[in-house]
């Protein structure tokens, strides 16, 4: 136990005494070696355990001194379960500074990388041209990924940083730390953006100037070919240059794109305030202007080349005109032999009617040249006269013509006596082909609505059919009045009509009944269609149900569904028959020749195959559900078994046979037990053999049923093995009785065995012989069981050995049964042969027969002879063929086996009536299949021969409707029956062309047939003849039929052409005419807007409409139509109403126009007057609760004088419109506009007067904002340095004074620097008086405060410097007095000495000596006369004891000032700096006897001298060499990092590194630690640095962390280095500036590492800042003149 208790002390001292690493390598050795202190303790937690348990083994063994041993295991379990918290401590305090010190260490990797970073973004360089601007934004681009993928990083760093302890997270350096870094990121992120900016514009840029340079190339070739092209004169060649300049069109339109891209990109760049933004608008101006100048050039050189092409155009189109005029007269010329008869008379009308027509087009044509001819003769002065030359001959021509065309028709009389019957006769044919396309119309009826409206429609066809019975019987009547007796062609032309009109009259009754059995069929069609959908409808219902339907889990729920699914199919059964009814609807229409029989088809055949498969699926989805319960029966089978083996299990586990009385009984359970085992094996087996069928089945059952059945295997074997085991038990409990009864057993069954062997009787037929194998199987069952028992006997015979001596009988007696046995198992077997050969045999014999009755049974189908009459019989006797040779197919496989079987049952003779049975199946299989070739074979002949009668007659059926139709003499009525007529005629010709083909593969059929000797070969042929005759005739009679078509239905379309545009020509002449002029500007610009866009489609539709219909009728009467004198009057009427209201629209545009500006002055005077009150409501009054929010409303206001200024513009263009309509106006209307005007000038002025009042205001609230805002930052500045100032922790020695006095410098600094924000604060606050500001009190209160708070600030900073100073003195006399008193002590033995000397030599020795004593004494006394001056301090304290004295011996004027006056003292002494440390007592520092010169021999101690503790820790941390002889002045590890690598120049890596510094003379050189330092390996390789003229000081600039000083080398090299605390620090500083100016002294290197070695007293003040003001160096001089009236004592030592 001592020994534990040793090391468990040894362990917590090592725990207590361990120091928190100061870097991350530091924590991780730590938390290494903490881990392996963890491991040794769980090493020793065993012996400790051990330990324990001895001496509590010993306490219950009832030790004498079980008492001690009891208190010392319980002492030592507190000490080890103390020593667990304190390892669990450190390690938690371990872990988290390891935490801390991986937080710093990654936010310094941060840190480099945001300045690599920053270095990069902040680059200033774009590029010099497009592709190295580009390769700029790819470098830029992979930049910003980088910085956006950075973000997870700084996250990551966050997530660490709240992952530190709660004081550590919440740390001032952890929270600036990061947020340091998420700010320095944020600006990665924004010059990130910037910079993208900055590339797309020099991107854009070099863009811009590429596509400018690239326009001007293109400007200036096309320039050159310009100016070099001359107009030709010729017109070939002025079509080549006009084809040139088309192609030149297109280039113009693609440089017009590039235009229009530079100065998009050049209004982009610009609004983004480009720097180059003047370069930019001198490049786009100077395009611009080249672009302007170019297409002026084209416009000038096509505009002479139009001229020119119009002149040479104008003089061919003269010479065609002639040619035309000419043409014409000799026409006229030509029916001068026209006239004598009839006919002849006829035909003039119809050749001057169409002669009228040409005029018509001819004058129209001479207008037009000779307006152009005047243009031209204006545009050419030179070439007027042959212009005007050839207009002339042309009009004369035009003259002569209208002469001779004006005689001739004075010559007609007036034989038009049959005109009138014959536009009757036309009339009445025109409703009669408009009746029959109507009764023709294709429509059919989509709905059974639709369908029951055309049948209407059609019932009033008839009844109109039925009025125009007389008007057919009169017009019959009259023309056979009008064509009796005559002969003439013409009049045999009219009979023939006739005739064709009572064609039409019969042929029309003929297509209504069509029409009407046709409208039935479609009626009859759309209810299928309505019983189609409720069919559906069910089926639909039936999927969905079939779709989802699932599978249950338990035999239950399986059967369940199955009884669902049963009643669903017992739905269907009740739907079956709806469906079947539509079905058989449908068919029965198919049947009866429905026009939509293939449609009723399809949708009964869709219907009948979805049903089918609703009905399969069903069915499937049942047999599934079914398997599902078999396999739910299956795992209930194994549960049950799985059951009843557990309870089997029980019974066999029971081993309670101890006692010998009832020992026999239960092996006789046992056994009954066993043979039950055996009866149930037959349970798995058959379970097994379930599950085997079942996965043979439903192969996807097979792994659930494979695991059952192997865990049921295995709780089967458990069984049998612990029923074994317990037999084996049970057995050895009885084994001799057992024995012999097994074997008495044995016996008698083999008995009974031997008599059922040796029966003979082995079957008469197959059925008895499947008996006899059944029973023999049983038999076989027994034999393998009695088998085991036989093989048992062997275990008990040895059994019975091990505890008998005579087992020789008992042996034999197991060899005699086993014998026995073994003479049964043969007879057993050649039984079990022999009943097997039997009924081999009796089942082929059967096979055979079954087979020769099949075979006859299927001959009498194929020697049938019936092979159709017809192709529908022939395919079904086909069918019935193939269905037979598919079974013959299928039957071949038994047939084969039994042959196969044949050759090994019938080898013996006896069996000759089996072989002659199976000959004859043989011969009746062969002849069966011959039989079926052959009558296929015949099927296919007739199927091929029936199958070209039926095409065939389908052609002369389908051509024979066609050739009726193609007869037909019908003459459409009006458009629609011509339009309806020709497509119909399309359509039966491209059938007639599509059914070309039929013919022609019918053709070939036929050809095939006979070349192939068909039996009707000759009548095939002859019916090929007619069928090709037949088709020859109907297409000639469909090209006859086309042309007659085509030429009415141009007459009727001109006829709507010029019917439609006459009528909308005059609905527009309606609108044109209208006199509405607006009631308001809203209502003029709907009417100008809509009349515009009336007149805009008026010119655009009806120019385009007029010039069709004028060249439809050109065309009509140029190619001779019948009726070309209507034409041409239809043509002139057209044109004359087309120019009337082209002159209405203008006119009426006019007087629109001068509405419109009248109302829009209106209009938009009272529109800008409501803005400008708008604008008035909209102005706030609100000026602003703070900075933020008044400079928003300046904003704000700045916009909204922004938007004003829009709205001046239209007041100004509001008044140029007012001048305007004043002078158009007069009256009334001239002063309702000045006074318009005036109310909105009036309003306008007043918005301009709110808003400068505004404005004024605003800015004069930001000044007052501005005020409070600098006030409130300086309140707050000051508060934080007097925060600062008071916050300053006390001294302990020189170097840490002086160091406060440099951070107190610094303050100085940093408070006159802040004085322009003073002056610039006060400045604005007096202006702001002085403008009589409105919250000019406010202002002045804030004034007086920060005047008061500043002199306050600067009053606390005078305080506290001359506080340091006091203290500074105090330290510095503290030093010096110790230093003092130490030479003293070293000289006291020496004038102590009582030796004079024994010789004259010892004697001048002695003199010499003393004479060095004496001098050096004389060195020390300037020193104790600068120590005997009295300090500032004690002079204070000497005058406050003086005031004290004074006031002790004046009366109190009253009670109550006394402690006012003590409470002022205390605050004197508090500013004056008295501490209250107990590190530096009062005592030690001022005190009476030092004054006095009283205190005895004792001197005063310094107060910052530091306690041995500190002493301690300081060795620790900054170990000095102790070899007095070294060149080292200080050694330690240090936080370092380089700032700068020359005077302007940032060092490249500005990262944290933990070093090992060693400060030698003149240099300090850097070691990754103390062994690199021992051996001289330099930090990464680096040289010492040089501390000549070198410059080290507090780093107060440096705020992230603390104890930070700065080292400046001579060669622009800076470092920052930070300390453990300020004691460290101060070391640090005085080493490197000793170092520096060479003077340290050796010899102070044992002084304590509190005060600074070796430095003297003239260099003291090396760490303070500089004087700030000339006076202060006299007063340091006469503080030294005071400190040497003090030490008045040194005197009294000498003594």
């Amino acid at each position: 136990m001592a020994e534990e208790e040793g090391w468990i002390r040894e362990k917590e001292q090592i725990l207590s005494s361990l120091e928190n690493a100061k870097d991350l390598t530091g924590s991780l050795r730590l938390l290494s070696q903490q881990r392996a202190l963890e491991h040794e303790m769980s090493g020793r937690n065993g012996l400790l355990k051990n330990t324990i348990a001895e001496g509590q083994d010993m306490v219950q063994a009832g030790h004498f001194a079980a008492t001690k041993i009891q208190e010392r295991v319980c002492d030592l379990q507190d000490q080890w379960a103390a020593l667990e918290r304190l390892a669990a401590a450190r390690k938690r305090k371990l872990e988290e500074a390891l935490a801390l010190h991986q937080f710093q260490t990654d936010a310094d990797d941060v840190d480099a990388w945001t300045l690599d970073a920053l270095r990069i973004v902040s680059s200033g360089e774009t590029g010099h041209d497009e592709f190295s601007t580009q390769a700029l934004v790819r470098k830029h681009k992979d930049a910003a990924a980088e910085v956006s993928s950075y973000r997870s990083v700084i996250d990551s760093l966050q997530e660490q940083a709240a992952a530190l302890p709660e004081e550590e997270a919440q740390s001032e350096e952890v929270r600036g730390r990061l947020a340091g870094i998420e700010e320095r990121y944020k600006e990665v992120s924004e010059l990130t953006k910037l910079r993208k900016q900055a590339l797309q514009d020099a991107l854009a840029l070099y863009k811009m100037f590429n596509e400018a340079h690239a326009c001007q190339v293109w400007i200036d070739e096309k320039e050159q070919w310009l100016n070099s092209m001359e107009i030709p004169e010729k017109l070939e060649d002025l079509e080549v240059i006009q084809h040139r300049f088309e192609s030149l069109e297109p280039e113009m339109n693609n440089q017009a794109s590039r235009v229009a891209v530079v100065n998009q990109i050049a209004r982009q760049l610009k609004h983004n305030g480009h720097p180059s933004e003047t370069d930019i608008k001198t490049q786009q101006d100077q395009l611009n202007n080249r672009w302007s100048q170019f297409r002026d050039l084209v416009d000038l050189k096509k505009e002479s080349l139009n001229s020119a092409l119009g002149v040479q155009n104008y003089h061919l189109e003269c010479n065609e005109t002639k040619s035309w005029i000419k043409e014409k007269t000799k026409v006229i010329e030509s029916t001068q032999e026209l006239g004598n008869d009839l006919t002849g008379v006829m035909a003039l009308q119809r050749k001057l009617t169409g002669m009228e027509r040409d005029l018509a087009a001819i004058e129209d044509k001479l207008g037009d040249l000779r307006g152009e001819a005047e243009r031209l003769a204006t545009e050419h002065p030179d070439q007027a006269k042959a212009i005007t030359g050839r207009l002339a001959e042309i009009t004369a021509v035009w003259e002569e013509m209208k002469n001779t065309l004006k005689t001739r028709e004075e010559s007609l009389g007036e034989a038009r006596k049959l005109q009138q019957f014959l536009r009757e006769l036309d009339d009445f044919q025109s409703w009669l082909s408009r009746t029959q396309t109507l009764i023709a119309s294709e429509d059919m009826p989509n709905t059974l609505a639709e369908a029951e409206k055309l049948m209407a429609q059609h019932e009033g066809i008839k009844n109109e059919v039925q009025n125009y019975e007389e008007d057919y019987q009169k017009m019959r009547d009259m023309g056979e009045l009008v064509t009796q007796g005559q002969t003439d062609a013409q009049h045999m032309f009219l009979r023939q009509r006739l005739e064709a009109l009572h064609t039409g009259w019969n042929e029309l009754h003929k297509m209504w009944e069509n029409r009407q059995n046709l409208l039935t069929q479609s009626h009859a069609y759309q209810l299928f269609l309505r019983d189609t959908k409720q069919a559906e409808a069910f089926l639909n219902n039936q999927e969905y149900v079939l779709a989802h339907t699932e599978m249950s889990s338990t035999l239950e729920g399986a059967e369940a569904a199955i009884k669902k699914q049963e009643d669903f199919m017992t739905t269907m059964d009740a739907n079956e028959e709806k469906i079947n009814g539509v079905v058989e609807a449908g068919r029965r229409l198919a049947s009866d020749g429905n026009i939509n029989a293939e449609r009723i088809q399809e949708r009964v055949a869709s219907i009948d195959e979805r049903h089918k498969k609703n009905r399969e699926a069903a069915v499937e989805l049942l047999m599934r559900l079914k398997d599902n319960r078999d396999l739910q029966r299956f795992l209930q089978d194994c549960q049950e078994l799985t059951l009843w083996i557990n309870e089997k299990m029980l019974s066999a586990q029971d081993l309670t046979y101890d006692e010998a009385r009832n020992l026999h009984s239960k092996w006789l359970k046992h056994q009954a037990f066993m043979a039950e085992l055996q009866s149930n094996k037959e349970w798995l087996d058959q379970i097994q053999k379930d599950g085997r069928l079942l996965v043979s089945e439903k192969p996807e059952t097979e792994a659930v049923v494979t695991e059952k059945l192997s865990d049921l295997h295995a709780m089967w074997a458990e069984l049998e093995s612990t029923t074994q085991t317990k037999a084996q038990c049970l057995f050895d409990a009885n084994k001799a009785e057992l024995f012999t009864q097994s074997c008495t057993d044995l016996d008698e069954w083999m008995g009974s065995m031997e008599g059922q062997i040796q029966s003979d009787d082995y079957g008469k037929d197959l059925t008895s012989v499947n008996i006899l194998l059944k029973k023999q199987q049983m038999l076989e069952k027994q034999v393998e069981v009695r088998q085991r028992e036989v093989g048992q006997l062997q275990s008990q015979v040895k059994a019975l050995g091990q505890e008998e001596q005579d087992t020789e009988e008992v042996d034999g007696r197991r060899q005699l049964l086993e014998d026995k046995f073994t003479e049964l198992l043969d007879p057993l077997q050649r039984r079990r042969d022999f009943l097997v050969e039997s009924r081999e045999v009796h089942q082929f014999t059967r096979d055979v027969e079954d087979e020769i009755l099949w075979v006859q049974e299927r001959m009498a189908v194929a020697t049938s002879s019936d092979h159709g009459n017809n192709l529908q019989t022939v395919q079904l006797l086909i069918k019935k063929n193939q269905t037979l040779q598919k079974e013959i197919q299928g039957h071949q496989p038994r047939i084969d086996d039994i042959l196969e079987r044949s050759v090994s049952l019938l080898k013996d003779e006896s069996s000759e009536a089996t072989r002659g049975r199976l000959a004859a199946l043989q011969e009746l299989w062969a002849q069966l299949k011959e039989e079926a070739q052959r009558r296929l074979d015949r099927l296919q002949e007739a199927h091929r021969a029936q199958q070209y009668y039926f095409d065939a007659a389908e052609a002369e059926a389908w051509m024979s409707e066609q050739e009726l139709y193609m007869m037909s003499e019908e003459k459409a009525k009006d458009e629609l029956s011509a339009v309806t007529m020709q497509k119909k005629h399309q359509i039966a010709e491209q059938a007639v062309e599509d059914y070309a083909e039929a013919v022609h593969l019918l053709s070939k059929t036929s050809r095939g047939l006979v070349a192939e000797a068909h039996p009707e070969s000759e009548r095939i042929s002859m019916r090929q003849s007619q069928v090709d005759k037949l088709y020859a005739g109907m297409k000639d009679l469909s090209e006859e039929r086309r042309g007659r078509l085509d030429e009415r239905l141009r007459l009727f379309l001109l006829n709507r052409e010029v019917d439609e545009l006459e009528q909308w020509v005059a609905e527009r002449e309606v609108v044109a005419g209208s006199h509405e002029l607006g009631q308001d500007y809203e209502h003029v610009t709907m009417l100008q807007e809509r009349f515009r866009e009336f007149a805009r489609d008026t010119g655009n539709i009806g120019q385009e409409r007029v010039d069709t219909v004028n060249r439809l009728a050109d065309d009509l009467i140029n190619a001779g139509h019948g009726d070309a004198a209507t034409v041409a009057e239809w043509k002139d009427g057209l044109n004359e109403a087309w120019a009337d209201l082209l002159e209405l629209i203008d006119t009426r545009t006019q007087i629109l126009a001068a509405s419109f500006e009248l109302h829009k002055f209106y209009h938009d005077g009272k529109e800008i007057l409501l803005r400008i009150v708008d604008k008035q409501k909209k102005l706030p009054e609100e000026a602003g609760r703070d900075q933020n929010t008044v400079e928003t409303l300046q904003r704000m206001h700045s916009t909204f004088e922004h938007d004003i200024q829009a709205l001046g513009t239209q007041v100004r263009q509001l008044q140029d419109d007012a001048v305007r309509l004043q002078a158009a106006y007069a009256g009334d209307k001239a002063d309702d506009i000045q006074r318009r005007e005036q109310e909105v000038l009036e309003a306008w002025r007043f918005l301009l007067e709110a808003c400068d009042a505004r404005r004024l205001r605003l800015i004069h609230t930001g000044d007052k904002f501005r005020f409070f805002s600098l006030v409130r930052d300086l309140m707050l500045w000051m508060e934080d340095v007097i925060w600062l100032i008071e916050a300053q922790e006390n001294p302990r020695d020189v170097s840490s004074v002086e160091l406060l006095m440099n951070n107190h410098q610094g303050i100085k600094a940093e408070i006159d620097a802040r004085n322009d924000s003073f002056t610039t604060c006060i400045e604005l606050g007096k202006s702001l008086l002085a403008r009589k500001h409105f919250a000019s009190e406010e202002i002045k209160e804030k004034l007086l405060q920060l005047t008061d708070k500043r002199k306050e600030m600067i009053d606390k900073w005078e305080d506290r410097w001359e506080w340091l100073r006091l203290v500074l003195e105090v330290h510095q006399f503290s030093r010096d007095a110790g230093v003092a008193e130490a030479w003293l002590l070293g000289q006291e033995p020496y004038l102590s000495s009582r030796e004079v000397g024994y010789s004259v030599d010892e004697v001048e020795k002695l003199i010499k000596r003393h004479e060095a004593f004496e001098k050096s004494a004389a060195t020390w006394e300037e020193r104790f006369s600068a120590l005997e001056r009295l300090t500032t301090m004690e002079l204070l304290e000497v005058r406050r004891l003086q005031e004290e004295e004074l006031q002790r011996r004046r009366p109190p004027p009253s009670p109550s000032p006394e402690p006012q006056q003590e409470e002022a003292q205390q605050q004197s002494v508090t500013q004056n700096g008295l501490p209250s440390d107990p590190e530096s007592p009062p005592e030690g520092v001022v005190a009476p006897p030092m004054v006095n010169g009283d205190g005895g021999s004792k001197d005063p101690s310094p107060g910052s001298s530091p306690p041995p503790s500190r002493k301690k820790s300081s060795q620790a941390s900054t170990l000095p060499l102790r070899t007095p002889d070294a060149g080292t002045l200080l050694e330690g590890n240090l936080h370092r990092k380089h700032e700068w690598e020359g005077p302007n120049k940032k060092a490249s890596n500005r990262s944290w590194h933990n070093v090992y510094c060693v400060v030698n003379k003149q240099e300090v050189s850097f070691y990754k630690d103390g062994k690199a330092a021992a051996t001289g390996l330099s930090y990464h390789g680096e040289t010492s640095l040089r501390l000549q003229d070198a410059v080290c000081d507090v780093a107060s600039e440096y705020k992230k962390k603390k104890h930070v000083f700065k080292l400046r080398a001579a060669d622009g090299n800076e470092y920052l280095f930070q300390a453990k605390d300020e004691e460290e620090m101060s070391s640090w500083i005085a080493a490197v500036l000793n170092a520096g100016s060479e003077r340290s002294d050796r010899s102070d290197r044992s002084e304590p590492p509190g005060s600074i070695p070796g430095t003297p007293v003239s260099g003291r003040a090396q760490t303070l800042p500089n004087e700030s003001s000339p006076g202060k160096r006299e007063k340091d001089k006469e503080k030294e003149k005071e400190k040497e009236k003090r030490f008045s004592l040194f005197s009294k030592k000498k003594q």
